[in-house]
Protein backbone atom coordinates (compact mmCIF):
# COMPACT_ATOMS: atom_id res chain seq x y z
CA UNK A 1 0.00 0.00 0.00
CA UNK A 2 1.37 3.18 -0.44
CA UNK A 3 1.52 5.22 2.39
CA UNK A 4 -0.79 8.36 0.91
CA UNK A 5 -3.21 6.48 -1.07
CA UNK A 6 -5.41 3.39 -0.13
CA UNK A 7 -7.43 1.27 -2.85
CA UNK A 8 -10.45 -0.06 -2.02
CA UNK A 9 -10.76 -3.69 -2.56
CA UNK A 10 -7.36 -4.55 -2.51
CA UNK A 11 -5.38 -2.89 0.23
CA UNK A 12 -6.21 -4.56 3.72
CA UNK A 13 -8.32 -2.33 6.02
CA UNK A 14 -7.83 -2.18 9.25
CA UNK A 15 -8.99 0.44 11.92
CA UNK A 16 -6.56 2.86 11.98
CA UNK A 17 -6.73 3.32 8.27
CA UNK A 18 -10.69 3.26 8.33
CA UNK A 19 -10.13 6.25 10.77
CA UNK A 20 -7.76 7.68 8.71
CA UNK A 21 -9.89 7.41 5.38
CA UNK A 22 -13.12 8.60 7.41
CA UNK A 23 -11.25 11.80 8.73
CA UNK A 24 -9.40 12.46 5.08
CA UNK A 25 -6.11 12.16 6.51
CA UNK A 26 -5.80 9.08 3.96
CA UNK A 27 -6.87 9.38 0.29
CA UNK A 28 -9.17 6.67 -1.10
CA UNK A 29 -9.45 5.28 -4.30
CA UNK A 30 -10.41 2.15 -6.81
CA UNK A 31 -7.36 0.76 -8.34
CA UNK A 32 -7.46 -0.03 -12.43
CA UNK A 33 -7.15 -3.58 -11.36
CA UNK A 34 -10.17 -3.21 -9.26
CA UNK A 35 -12.35 -1.55 -11.40
CA UNK A 36 -11.10 -4.20 -14.18
CA UNK A 37 -12.59 -7.50 -11.76
CA UNK A 38 -15.79 -4.93 -10.65
CA UNK A 39 -16.75 -4.41 -14.03
CA UNK A 40 -15.86 -8.38 -14.80
CA UNK A 41 -17.82 -9.50 -11.74
CA UNK A 42 -20.25 -7.58 -12.71
CA UNK A 43 -20.93 -8.70 -16.00
CA UNK A 44 -20.54 -12.51 -14.55
CA UNK A 45 -23.92 -11.60 -12.57
CA UNK A 46 -25.75 -10.31 -15.39
CA UNK A 47 -25.02 -13.33 -17.46
CA UNK A 48 -26.25 -15.55 -15.01
CA UNK A 49 -29.79 -13.37 -14.49
CA UNK A 50 -29.99 -13.45 -18.58
CA UNK A 51 -29.40 -17.04 -18.20
CA UNK A 52 -33.31 -17.64 -16.88
CA UNK A 53 -31.68 -19.88 -14.05
CA UNK A 54 -33.01 -19.85 -10.06
CA UNK A 55 -30.04 -17.58 -8.71
CA UNK A 56 -31.18 -16.25 -5.14
CA UNK A 57 -31.35 -12.57 -4.96
CA UNK A 58 -31.47 -11.77 -8.57
CA UNK A 59 -33.92 -14.21 -10.03
CA UNK A 60 -35.59 -14.58 -6.37
CA UNK A 61 -37.07 -13.02 -3.75
CA UNK A 62 -35.00 -12.77 -0.11
CA UNK A 63 -35.52 -14.73 2.81
CA UNK A 64 -38.80 -16.84 3.28
CA UNK A 65 -39.45 -15.46 -0.52
CA UNK A 66 -36.17 -17.20 -1.40
CA UNK A 67 -38.93 -19.84 -3.55
CA UNK A 68 -40.94 -17.20 -5.00
CA UNK A 69 -39.53 -16.21 -8.80
CA UNK A 70 -39.35 -13.08 -9.92
CA UNK A 71 -39.58 -12.26 -13.51
CA UNK A 72 -37.05 -10.09 -15.49
CA UNK A 73 -39.27 -7.90 -15.99
CA UNK A 74 -39.74 -7.42 -12.29
CA UNK A 75 -36.27 -7.21 -11.24
CA UNK A 76 -35.56 -3.78 -10.98
CA UNK A 77 -38.94 -3.23 -9.17
CA UNK A 78 -37.31 -5.85 -6.72
CA UNK A 79 -33.89 -4.11 -6.31
CA UNK A 80 -35.67 -0.64 -5.80
CA UNK A 81 -37.88 -2.08 -2.96
CA UNK A 82 -35.34 -3.87 -1.01
CA UNK A 83 -33.51 -0.82 -1.36
CA UNK A 84 -36.43 0.95 0.36
CA UNK A 85 -36.60 -1.86 3.00
CA UNK A 86 -33.65 -0.93 4.25
CA UNK A 87 -33.38 2.58 3.81
CA UNK A 88 -35.48 3.55 7.10
CA UNK A 89 -34.12 5.53 9.59
CA UNK A 90 -35.22 5.25 13.50
CA UNK A 91 -33.79 6.77 16.20
CA UNK A 92 -30.76 9.61 16.27
CA UNK A 93 -28.91 10.21 13.15
CA UNK A 94 -25.30 8.61 13.48
CA UNK A 95 -22.43 11.07 14.18
CA UNK A 96 -21.13 12.10 10.81
CA UNK A 97 -17.52 10.14 11.29
CA UNK A 98 -19.90 6.46 11.76
CA UNK A 99 -21.72 7.31 8.83
CA UNK A 100 -18.36 8.06 6.63
CA UNK A 101 -17.07 5.00 8.09
CA UNK A 102 -20.62 2.70 7.03
CA UNK A 103 -19.89 3.88 3.87
CA UNK A 104 -16.12 3.56 3.58
CA UNK A 105 -16.26 -0.22 4.86
CA UNK A 106 -19.25 -0.77 2.67
CA UNK A 107 -16.97 -0.31 -0.39
CA UNK A 108 -14.23 -1.94 0.31
CA UNK A 109 -16.67 -4.94 1.23
CA UNK A 110 -18.36 -4.22 -2.24
CA UNK A 111 -15.11 -3.65 -4.01
CA UNK A 112 -13.58 -7.10 -3.89
CA UNK A 113 -15.81 -7.53 -6.45
CA UNK A 114 -18.36 -10.89 -5.34
CA UNK A 115 -21.36 -8.75 -5.54
CA UNK A 116 -22.06 -7.68 -8.70
CA UNK A 117 -22.38 -4.76 -8.21
CA UNK A 118 -21.70 -2.04 -10.69
CA UNK A 119 -19.16 0.69 -10.75
CA UNK A 120 -21.02 3.29 -10.80
CA UNK A 121 -22.46 2.64 -7.81
CA UNK A 122 -19.33 2.53 -6.15
CA UNK A 123 -17.86 5.22 -7.93
CA UNK A 124 -21.19 7.34 -6.50
CA UNK A 125 -20.87 6.61 -2.97
CA UNK A 126 -17.16 7.65 -3.19
CA UNK A 127 -18.73 11.12 -4.46
CA UNK A 128 -20.37 11.27 -1.51
CA UNK A 129 -17.94 10.53 1.00
CA UNK A 130 -15.01 13.03 -1.12
CA UNK A 131 -18.26 15.76 -0.99
CA UNK A 132 -18.92 15.46 2.45
CA UNK A 133 -22.64 14.58 1.78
Amino acid sequence: MDSTEFFYGQDQLTVQLAIALAQKKLKGSLSPQTKDRIRENQRYVQAMADTGKTVYGITTGFGILANTRISAEDTATLQYKILQSHSVGVGEAVPEEIARLMLLTKVHSLAQGYSGVQLSTLERILWHLEADV
